[in-house]
């Protein structure tokens, strides 16, 4: 912050030294008549402004080219910069667009996993609807081995009622081929109950080991899928954080060039403010050269009439507004004339009916009004056009008389003459300054001798107090005449 009030001031200071050296080259220019280049003096004149005009820019723009570097660098290099973001945006929009790929690839093996765990979880209950069958094939073949041990047991339970009873022989021996034929036929449904068995077992270790292949091939492919979801994951994970690290480095370039284009609004409003503040002391150097050739004949503000009126019928107000307006005229003309020619009376004042109605208006109310028109600008001798502007006031009562205008304090012992009429006139200055605050225009009258007032406070060997007063009442229609008194502890010594 210091630093940027030591720019501030050293621009300030360099810029006012450069003018004023300016300013008196162009003076010594122009009071030598002097020529460069072959040029007439008031070009050598203008030549020597514009020179000090571009000096003082090119030194308040290398000044802050000298102090700044982010300004320097933001005014040289922000199309480079602007590139570079550029380029930053487009692989931002890359990545994104790699990243919504990987998760659509991420979402595809995904869905391709569900299918196989559905696939394996059909494999699961196929096996399982084996396993029953299998359970159910050796509860009957073991019904069957059953059945033949009761066959056995029968049969030796009939051998040894044939030895015991041998006329049920041939009852028994038939019964007993009737039982060896069904030993046969549980033989060879115990046989084909062995063969379908082996089949069945043959089948379910074929389903069991297809399953268990098909198993370990989606295991394989899951864990390859898995290695491959691990490995997007962590492409996308080095992504996200390319795309973090991208973000800040995109978020703090923005900034950057946030900060160098409002520090170039900010320069290009100081540049306007300098171009205006250069063509308002070009005018003011004109308006000066003017005055200085004796050409300026009429100044910003200057009364060009006035008048107190008070207009009893709204009628009227137009014939003394137009009165007005041609006495201005006529000043104007006066002034604006060369000195021996012949007056002539031009319509300098650019009047306008809209302008004429607003006066009328203003002062058709029937009361007392000061109506004064002024000058708008500076004019020399031989302007063809002017502008005005007029003031209307209440003719009231601004200052009565005795009113205290202005106090300052004097010591004839400590101070020379010149210090005491520096502030005498000091005095006289603040009593106009109020007087114009106050609406009246006309300058102050002072009333007496001011010379004789003068000679008297440097006769007077004590500190003193003294005061303008109002001399008498005055209203806005002035003037204001100033009475200056000394006084010594309360009591009035002399005045003017």
């Amino acid at each position: 912050m210091t630093t940027g009030y030591i720019l501030i001031a050293a621009i300030l200071i360099l810029g006012g030294v450069i003018a004023t050296v300016g300013d008196r080259i162009g003076t010594r220019v122009g009071k030598a008549r002097l020529s460069l280049f072959n040029l007439r003096p008031k070009n050598t004149a203008v030549l020597v402004t514009i020179f000090t005009g571009g000096l003082i820019s090119a030194s308040t723009l290398g000044i802050l080219f000298a102090a700044d570097e982010g300004l320097r660098k933001g005014v040289f290099e922000l199309e480079d910069i602007q590139t570079d973001l550029r380029q930053k945006r487009e692989q931002l929009k890359t990545a994104e667009t790699q990243k919504s790929q990987v998760e659509s690839e991420l979402n595809q093996a995904r869905i391709a996993q569900t299918k196989a765990q559905q696939d394996l979880q059909v494999i699961n209950q196929s096996l399982q609807a084996a396993n029953a069958k299998q359970r159910q094939t050796q509860a009957q073949l073991n019904r069957t081995i059953s059945q033949q041990a009761q066959t056995q047991t029968q049969l030796q339970r009939t051998q040894d009622q044939l030895e015991q009873v041998v006329p049920q022989y041939q009852k028994a021996i038939a019964e007993l081929q009737s039982v060896y034929n069904q030993r046969k036929e549980l033989q060879a449904a115990v046989e084909l109950l062995k063969t379908e068995r082996q089949r069945l077992y043959a089948e379910a270790k074929k389903a069991i080991d297809e399953a268990k292949t098909a198993i370990q091939k989606r295991d394989r492919e899951l864990a390859n899928r898995q290695e491959a979801i691990e490995v997007r994951d962590q492409k996308i994970a080095q992504l996200d954080q390319l795309i973090q690290k991208r973000n800040v480095e995109v978020a703090a370039r923005e900034q950057v060039i946030a900060t160098r284009e409002s520090r170039l609004k900010e320069l290009e409003g100081q540049q306007e403010q300098l171009e205006l503040e250069v063509a308002r002391l070009e005018k003011y150097y004109q308006s000066y050269r003017d005055l200085r050739l004796g050409k300026l004949a009429i100044v910003r503000g200057q009364v060009l009439s006035a008048g107190v009126v008070r207009v009893t019928q709204p009628a009227a107000a137009r014939q003394v507004v137009v009165k007005l307006l041609q006495q201005a005229n006529r000043n104007a003309n006066l002034e604006l004339s060369e000195p021996g020619a012949n007056l002539a009376n031009v319509e300098l004042l650019r009047v306008t009916q809209d302008r004429v109605e607003q006066l009328s208006k203003q002062i058709g109310d029937g009361q007392e009004y000061v109506v004064r028109i002024f000058s708008a600008g500076n004019y020399v001798r031989g302007e063809k056009q002017i502008e005005f502007f007029a003031d209307t006031a209440r003719n009231q009562l601004v200052f009565s008389g005795g009113a205290v205008l202005a106090t300052t304090t004097a010591d004839s012992k400590a101070m020379t003459s010149y210090q005491l009429q520096q502030r005498l006139e000091i005095l006289i200055s603040a009593s106009q300054f109020r007087a114009r605050n106050a609406g009246i225009v006309e300058d102050v009258q002072v009333e007496g001798t001011f010379l004789r007032f003068v000679s008297q406070l440097r006769q007077y060997n004590q500190p003193l107090e003294i005061k303008a007063i109002a001399a008498e009442d005055t209203y806005t229609a002035g003037p204001l005449r100033v009475r200056l008194v000394a006084i010594v502890n309360g009591q009035i010594i002399f005045s003017t």
